[in-house]
């Protein structure tokens, strides 16, 4: 299992934040080369089940997941059930004195192909890193504008 976390500040309320991180079909306006959809029950509660195409073209796939913890306006937890991307992620959305959030993106991954998947994370975990973090700025830049 290996483990990966990234935060950023922004100004939006955490009400706001999880408003816009848990609108699963605007997932493609700030998480990066991500398009995400409900694929049952509400979105919005434990038990439904999300899906997200990840990548470009041929150079894609399709993570499955389970909504297992819901805590608004706080904290989102999904189960990656797919193929290729295995484990528990978690949004934490903190207030911060100033009226705005603390986002917090983590992922307990299950690394597939044994050996060959832990000597490749040695690169992907740090890119991995760049797009979270990249997404959580577009994340908390598209919260405040609405």
């Amino acid at each position: 299992m290996e483990t990966l976390s990234v935060a950023v500040d922004a100004q939006a309320s955490p009400d706001r934040v999880f408003a816009v991180l848990t609108d699963w079909p605007r997932h493609h306006e700030w998480m990066v080369l991500t398009r995400a959809w409900v694929v049952a029950g509400d979105g919005r509660s434990r038990g439904s089940r999300l899906a997200a195409s990840t990548g470009v073209g041929p150079l894609s796939f399709v993570d499955t997941m389970d909504v297992t913890g819901w805590r608004p306006p706080h904290e989102v937890e999904v189960r990656h059930t797919g193929r290729v991307i295995r484990g528990i992620g978690r949004f934490h959305v903190l207030p911060r004195p100033d009226g705005g959030s603390r986002i917090i993106w983590e992922e307990n991954l299950h690394l597939p192909l044994g050996l060959a998947g832990r000597i490749g994370w040695r690169i992907a975990g740090p890119v991995s890193a760049v797009f979270l973090r990249l997404s959580l700025r577009r994340l908390a830049a598209l919260a405040l504008r609405g």
